[in-house]
């Protein structure tokens, strides 16, 4: 048993303020199990509860010479561990928002750009299998698709019975879905 072990936490205080390792010692050796218990109860985690418990004492003798209290040792140490675990929380939560935004970001721009890689080469097929049909039912096709034009106004444009542009038409959708499979449905898009 140690000569200090009798001491008040007001008389090991101001040893500690001199600068006694000893009565630091008694102290720390005093409060580590009840602020771990606390400490745990709150992080629920071991290792950080001892270094939050270590950071503190460390502090404790690197500030010691500016050591005030107003009130006793024990509510200024069980004060001082409650706001570190605050700070820790908090830096948490700010992590976790932080990782969780960066995840956001990352899912949504991997989407964004494997639908724009996806849409592109979706688009170079279309244009590639329209490109690919015969002249006249091209014609007819791309007057319908980028002009909007009836197949009146088609038939009229290009010197065509209606009924031709109707066969035209029919036959290159037919052409196209033949050859885009499931994807024909965009073609109209």
């Amino acid at each position: 048993m140690s000569a200090y072990s009798t001491y008040t936490d007001q008389e090991l205080t101001a040893l500690l303020r001199q600068g006694n390792q000893s009565g630091y010692t008694e102290l720390y050796n005093r409060y580590k199990t009840l602020l771990y218990v606390f400490a745990l109860r709150r992080l629920d985690d071991r290792a950080e509860a001892q270094d939050l418990i270590q950071e503190l004492f460390l502090t404790l003798w690197h500030k010691r010479e500016e050591l005030v209290l107003t009130g006793s040792f024990r509510s200024y140490i069980f004060t001082a561990l409650r706001n570190r675990m605050l700070d820790l929380i908090a830096h948490r939560n700010v992590a976790s928002r932080y990782l969780d935004s960066f995840q956001s970001y990352l899912n949504t721009a991997e989407g964004t750009t494997d639908h724009l890689i996806r849409t592109k080469e979706l688009s170079a097929l279309i244009e590639k299998e329209i490109a690919a049909l015969p002249p006249k039912m091209r014609a007819v096709f791309e007057l319908s698709r980028n002009t909007n034009m009836s197949r009146k106004e088609i038939a009229e444009a290009l010197d065509l019975p209606e009924d031709t542009v109707k066969s035209r038409m029919h036959n290159a959708l037919k052409i196209l879905k033949g050859k885009l499979g499931d994807k024909s449905f965009l073609i109209f898009f």
